[in-house]
């Protein structure tokens, strides 16, 4: 009998705390604004301007789940995070959700109270040295001295790389990226260290960004992506299939010009990916317009992807391995239908 009642009271406690983040997209709805947790110093992907507007990768797929509930892309709060306290935020309720440049580990997603609903950005950690040391490849890196921000898996990779290299080193720890790059600047260390993705918009903000060179190696894997509480999964179903149906609509040549038009294509699979047939709105609590409202306002992901980090934009970044599965990338919708 007492092994019962501590299951259901356990059981309880469970539903209580499962329930207390099961309404989401209700209280978005109700507020009227999505709030979002990301970095504030990471041009492409994060970056509020002088006047306060906030551009970038990330941003553009928080203001696509804004487009997706509340019908306008424009309806986001962004609060900048540090690394150290972005999950913090999440799991407190100060944010709706986290679009940080955070990477999925199987801890973080066991053991934080948290769900990664997707992968954004395919990426790797590198390093970045200046060109007058001469430095071409990571295994030349001995005793160096470097530069990472404090809170992410960058510190944890060096540990793995260089000690399977038999490398010795030195880190010089941070708060957030700025000052990383700020310390990097002033040469109080050898080395930059962080994802590549990363290393590229920094370089770019530098005085003297020709002074430096981001080397070939990657140590490794960093799929970056949006996180969600765990216990609401109305809400996880919401910021997946928001991206997943910026990836599809890239594959099936839907763009935020051509949108409307669409809608009376006879190709099923793009019918259901725009709500015209099928119950792709019904299915998540939305509009079944929903998706035309993403692509509309915010675009595809590879117009996304192009005007914020890729051809389009100053980092030139190539889509590699963020290209379509087929087209020798390994971003993959799910089907739709």
């Amino acid at each position: 009998m007492r092994s019962t009642f501590k299951g259901l009271l356990a059981l309880a406690i469970a539903c209580t705390a499962s329930s207390a983040w099961s309404a989401t997209l209700d209280n978005v709805k109700k507020n009227g604004v999505l709030t979002c947790g990301t970095n504030s110093a990471t041009a492409g992907f994060s970056l509020p301007d002088n006047e306060g507007k906030w551009t970038g990768f990330v941003v553009d797929y928080c203001r696509a789940v804004a487009a997706a509930v509340l019908g306008d892309a424009q309806q986001v709060k962004f609060i900048p995070l540090t690394p150290k306290d972005r999950f913090t935020a999440l799991q407190s309720g100060e944010i709706d959700i986290l679009a940080h440049n955070a990477t999925w580990t199987s801890s973080r997603d066991t053991s934080l109270g948290i769900l990664f609903a997707g992968t954004y950005f395919y990426d790797g950690q590198g390093f970045m040295v200046r060109k007058a040391d001469n430095i071409t490849s990571a295994k030349g890196l001995e005793g160096a001295s470097i530069c990472v921000t404090q809170g992410t898996t960058t510190e944890l990779n060096l540990a793995d790389y260089f000690r399977s290299q038999s490398i010795k080193y030195t880190t010089v720890g941070f708060a957030d990226e700025e000052a990383v790059v700020k310390a990097y600047e002033e040469g109080r260390c050898d080395v930059l260290s962080a994802d590549t993705s990363t290393l590229n918009a920094s370089r770019l903000r530098m005085a003297k960004p020709d002074d430096s060179v981001v080397l070939p190696e990657l140590i490794s894997k960093e799929p970056l992506g949006p996180a969600v509480r765990q216990g609401d999964d109305q809400w996880f179903n919401v910021a997946k299939w928001t991206l997943y149906v910026m990836v599809a609509a890239e594959e099936f040549g839907v763009t935020s010009k051509n949108v409307d038009a669409m809608k009376s294509s006879d190709n099923p699979s793009i019918r259901r990916l725009l709500g015209v047939e099928g119950s792709i709105g019904k299915d998540i609590g939305l509009g079944d317009n929903w998706p035309v409202e993403v692509i509309k306002q915010v675009g595809n992901y590879g117009e996304v992807f192009d005007r914020n980090v890729g051809k389009d934009s100053p980092l030139k970044i190539e889509r590699g391995m963020n290209a379509l599965w087929n087209k020798g990338g390994v971003q993959y919708a799910p089907p739709i239908r």
